[in-house]
Order: structure tokens, then sequence, then C-alpha cells
């Protein structure tokens, strides 16, 4: 048999098998339209198969290249697609190779198609893993440590102690002479909470504190945000915040 013969004899069995997909170029070129049998929505994938026949066929392999003509290949699966069907056709060297590189090629795009799938699959399995442990970070904010605890309240009270200087600064501007020596005794007393943790035993002393014949001047009207500050620095939970 002639080699027309026998590429008439494959074209009628691919006609009959591909009736809209095959197209023929010349006498010895032809491309076949390829996809898998089940499209996915989203990631549709149809490529052209152009085979050029040489004069040794088939007892060489035809030539093969391939052509996105729907979706988009990348280089790297054109080159996995590229290797399967050469290996296929070598498989069928001395008799018609045509057939079998089609059917390779379908099961090539269905693969890609789905290592496609997975992939995403996994991405997004993968970034949604990353805001959950996100967000249990940021719910759970930072352990508490001896350490931290301690740079946080010495932070603290500097920034207190800065904020009270400037407060007592704008009082004493409104003071005569005689309010300014009673304000700055009354500011270097120490509080309550200090002498108790000083000295226990005041817990349940009826010694008093004030000074013995001290001049009594009204001073509760520039100590009221004072007292309000002792009061919530009481009630102050640590927050990593800071």
């Amino acid at each position: 048999m002639s080699r027309q013969e026998t590429l008439a004899e494959e074209f009628e069995v691919l006609e009959s098998i591909y009736p809209e997909e095959l197209e023929k170029l010349e006498d010895d070129v032809i491309q076949i339209s390829v996809a898998p049998e089940e499209q996915v929505p989203d990631e549709e994938l149809r490529l052209v198969l152009k085979v050029e026949y040489p004069a040794e066929y088939p007892d060489v392999i035809p030539n093969l290249s391939i052509v996105a003509s729907e979706g988009e290949m990348s280089p790297e699966e054109e080159e996995t697609l590229m290797k399967r069907i050469k290996a296929s056709a070598e498989e069928s060297i001395g008799m018609a190779q045509t057939f079998s590189v089609v059917t390779t090629l379908i099961e090539g795009i269905a693969e890609v198609v789905a290592d496609r799938i997975k992939q995403k699959q996994a991405a997004k399995a993968k970034k949604e893993a990353d805001e959950e442990e996100a967000e249990r970070r940021r719910t759970q904010g930072t352990p508490v440590t001896p350490e931290s605890f301690n740079a946080w309240r010495l932070k603290f009270n500097k920034e207190r102690q800065a904020k009270k200087k400037i407060q007592d600064e704008e009082k004493m501007r409104e003071m005569t002479n005689k309010e300014k020596e009673e304000f700055k005794k009354y500011a270097s007393r120490l509080t309550g909470r200090q002498l108790f943790e000083r000295n226990r035993d005041l817990a349940t002393s009826d010694d008093t504190l004030a000074e013995e014949g001290a001049e009594s001047v009204d001073i509760s009207k520039y100590n009221r945000e004072e007292a309000a500050e002792e009061e919530e620095e009481e009630r102050l939970h640590f927050s990593d915040s800071d």
C-alpha cells in the first residue's frame, strides 16, 4: 500500500470519529480540535492539534504541534502534553498513529484541568488557614509575663507622673504663695496605699498622719482629679495594646 493510500485510509477513519473537529489543510497535513469530554466551568481548555505526515510515515512519527484555541496553556503544560503525545506516537510506529495521539491528548488536557483545580483549592485552603491563624493571634493577644508586665508598669508610671507634673504646675499658677507651700507638702505625702505597702501595721493604727500646728488650707479643689486618677489606677487592667 502506497503512502497516499495509507494516509487516505487513516483520514477516512479519523473523519468518521471526528467529523466536526477534523480539518484537512493539505494532502499530508491535518488539524483536529481537541478538548476533554466534559469541560469544567471557568477552566475551559481546547487545543488544536496539527499533524504533518513526513514521507517516511508511519515508520516515523509525524510532526506534531498544539496551540490553545480556547482558554490558556502555560509553557510548562504545553511541554508536558507534547512529551506525552510524542511518546504515544512512538509506541505506534509502523501503524496509524493519529488516533492514539488524539486520545492521549484528550486525557492529558483533562489532567491539566484537574491539576489546576487542585492548585486553586489548595491555595484557597491555605488562605483560609492563614486568615484563621491571623484572627486567632489578634483575639488572643500577647501573653503576659512578669517581665512584660513590669516593663508596661514602668512606662505607665512614667507617663502618669509626667502628666501629673504638668497638671500640678497648671494648678499652682492660680495659687497664692501660702497655698503653693501647702500644696507642695500635700503632694509630697505618701498615699494611703503607699504607706500601707511600706508598713502594713498602719492598717490597724489610729495614728494621724497630719502635721500638728499646720494651718489648714482648702486644696480639695486642686486634688479631685488626682484622687480620681488613683481610683482609676486601682481598676486598670493590663492591656497588650500599650
